[in-house]
């Protein structure tokens, strides 16, 4: 019985962690509900810990002719490096790699923060409810995946054309009735690209939450503190592995993001 009383209060916990459903300051702009919530703020404070970093990391570049990085810079510089070479490049191409380095180091750098911000408990005190990982919100990673969306209309018509860009969702020389199957299916993955960006970054940053919750309920579904004996340092391995996961999928998102622009640049790979 003691089992079935606590069942309900820790599944309402998990569902409640893993949710932003609760309201700070109620807003609305022209319709449209533009609320202040937890994860609206762990987005800002996101934002401002990546523009801070790269502020204070190119302060020797906007001061010096020829500057020699060094500390912080230097790693500042080796992250913009990892993406513009072994992200952008490869992947959009030489000749456009300047033109969207900057993009795909914003995914890079805003994802991976938001995602280490959430494993800090300290920000669990921020009221609203929910968690503190921004990135496991649909809600935030639809709109991420929109402006990738959006980038890939850009890049394709930057490169052929508005009329050059649509046209290339069908390769030439494809058979007529073809077509009648062909440029549904291409109008379809045109969405399913976003989808699954957005569902995947969402649902692998819900899920370390809902697991490291899972491990802990024992403990109070038991009533036994002798239960953490295993749940706590079980929780700590998983803690460190999601470490790891924050790293790769920020890498993941914008490996795919810079894949799909190049896909509208070069149509014929």
């Amino acid at each position: 019985m003691a089992i079935q009383d606590h069942s309900e209060p820790i599944g309402t916990v998990i569902l409640h962690h893993v949710t932003n459903s609760d309201v700070l300051w109620p807003l609305s702009l022209f319709g449209f509900d533009i609320s202040i919530t937890k994860h609206v703020i762990m987005l800002w404070i996101a934002g401002a810990v990546v523009l801070t970093a790269f502020l204070l990391g190119s302060r020797r570049y906007r001061r010096e002719r020829d500057p020699l990085p060094t500390g912080f810079s230097n790693m500042l510089e080796m992250v913009v490096e990892f993406v513009h070479k072994s992200i952008v490049t490869p992947n959009v191409g030489a000749a456009h790699a300047a033109r969207w380095s900057p993009l795909m180091l914003t995914f890079f750098t805003l994802i991976f923060t938001a995602n280490i911000l959430g494993m800090i408990p300290i920000f669990d005190l921020i009221p609203g409810g929910g968690g503190g990982t921004a990135t496991g919100n649909v809600n935030v990673t639809a709109a991420l995946a929109i402006i990738t969306f959006l980038a890939i209309i850009v890049a394709g018509t930057l490169e052929h054309g508005f009329i050059g860009h649509w046209r290339n969702l069908v390769p030439p020389g494809i058979p007529w009735p073809v077509l009648f199957i062909l440029i549904p299916i291409e109008i379809l993955g045109m969405f399913v690209r976003p989808f699954a960006l957005t569902m995947r970054l969402a649902a692998n940053m819900t899920a370390g939450h809902i697991a490291m919750l899972a491990i802990l309920a024992p403990i109070f579904l038991l009533g036994s503190p002798w239960v953490g004996l295993g749940s706590v340092p079980l929780n700590v391995g998983i803690f460190f592995l999601e470490i790891i996961v924050a790293l790769v999928q920020a890498y993941v998102f914008t490996l795919l993001s810079a894949v799909f622009i190049g896909a509208a640049i070069h149509p014929e790979h």
